[in-house]
């Protein structure tokens, strides 16, 4: 079977769209099918990868995004898929990526898109003057113009598919991503590294993710100015870049907070994640948030926002959950944080619960969507390299 992914947004410093077209490719590349992405870049080129064939197009930068890019030709994207002659396809972009749905409905191709924003806290965020009365008539045409385009919506959390059950959707299901449990692990603490971050602070946090607005990393500053002043001697190391860096930066200014910027290295962040205590996952908007999975994975529990999808993967309703939620709010985050650190030691809870969580899970529900269960059916065509 040849499945084909097109994804906006995906880039060097992306995250968690890079992560899952990387891990979707392995896994189908596993079961015997062919895997080809198409993704936004400077110019047209093909390279095949480990995860299998990258097709990158000609893009624009959106502005004041960080770097963010979208394919700047629908035109030419839609005839590259016609010579693809794929047997799915997958997209993720929810918002400009619509015709794709519509041409493989004309094609008879089976087709299915990754919804992984909320498009009713995307609107709220950047349009607070709209009447809620008109932001639920525009959320809920943009979601069933969004359904009718494509065979299967794809929500990876009970967050992601409110905004669908709302209006009813049939096509909907619910995959969860994963993560990588052997790149990702307790194991990876070192104390050095970890006495190297504390600079002599008891209590070592960290914030993994992007710089941008919908991901409110003010707020893991705000948190930390409050626990400075509560007598709570931690440090915090950001991990990220972003249009929001240099702005974080000044607000940071005489608090115990390290700036790494952008890490490339998938071992330094993994080691960043196991050096610290707690993480800080602010984001209100998160339909999943990977860095929070991460995180867990390597033992360190999580304190996430009241209002996003983190609490779910947190098992937030449990006997023992892997962290806190906390309402969006500087002050309510430290005494999460605060109350969290003095529960002790959550690194198992944290490690079991992310191990619920498994890219091979992940790739076997796609491939039941895609109505490809095992035993997988063999790729006899495959596309050569120019």
């Amino acid at each position: 079977m040849r499945i084909v992914h097109v994804a906006n947004f995906y880039g060097p410093s992306s995250g968690g769209i890079k992560t899952t077209l990387h891990e979707l490719g392995r896994g189908y590349l596993k079961y015997g099918h062919e895997f080809i992405y198409i993704v936004p870049g400077p110019r047209y080129i093909k390279e095949q990868t480990p995860f299998g064939l990258k097709i990158t197009l000609p893009s624009f930068t959106l502005p004041a995004s960080g770097g963010y890019q979208i394919i700047r030709s629908n035109k030419q994207l839609l005839n590259l898929l016609e010579f693809l002659n794929p047997d799915r396809i997958e997209v993720s972009d929810r918002f400009t990526l619509l015709k794709v749905g519509r041409w493989a409905k004309q094609h008879k191709v089976a087709s299915l898109v990754f919804s992984h924003e909320t498009l009713n806290g995307l609107v709220k965020k950047y349009a607070p003057l709209i009447p809620v009365s008109f932001r639920n008539r525009f959320v809920n045409w943009h979601n069933r113009k969004l359904a009718a385009s494509f065979d299967t919506v794809i929500a990876t959390t009970e967050f992601a598919a409110a905004e669908f059950v709302r209006i009813k959707t049939t096509n909907l299901r619910k995959v969860a991503l994963g993560v990588d449990l052997q790149g990702f692990k307790p194991e990876n603490r070192d104390h050095k590294l970890r006495k190297e971050l504390l600079k002599g602070a008891e209590y070592l946090l960290v914030h993994c993710g992007r710089m941008s607005p919908e991901k409110e990393p003010a707020r893991s500053v705000q948190a930390v100015s409050e626990l400075v002043k509560a007598g709570v001697n931690v440090r915090l190391i950001i991990v990220g870049g972003g249009p929001l860096w240099n702005k974080i930066r000044k607000q940071s200014l005489g608090l115990p907070i390290e700036m790494l910027g952008y890490v490339a290295s998938r071992e330094k962040v993994a080691g960043y994640l196991a050096a610290a205590d707690i993480a800080i996952a602010p984001g209100p908007l998160e339909t999943f948030c990977l860095s929070a999975l991460e995180s867990l994975a390597s033992g360190t529990p999580v304190v996430a926002s009241k209002s996003s999808a983190v609490g779910e993967i947190l098992n937030i309703n449990s006997i023992r959950p892997a962290g806190a939620v906390a309402s969006d709010n500087g002050a309510d985050f430290a005494i999460a944080i605060k109350q969290l650190l003095n529960k002790g030691r959550l690194r198992k809870v944290a490690r079991e619960q992310a191990e619920k969580f498994s890219w091979a899970n992940t790739v076997d529900a796609m491939l039941d969507v895609h109505g490809a269960k095992q035993p997988m059916i063999t790729t006899k065509r495959r596309l050569k390299v120019a």
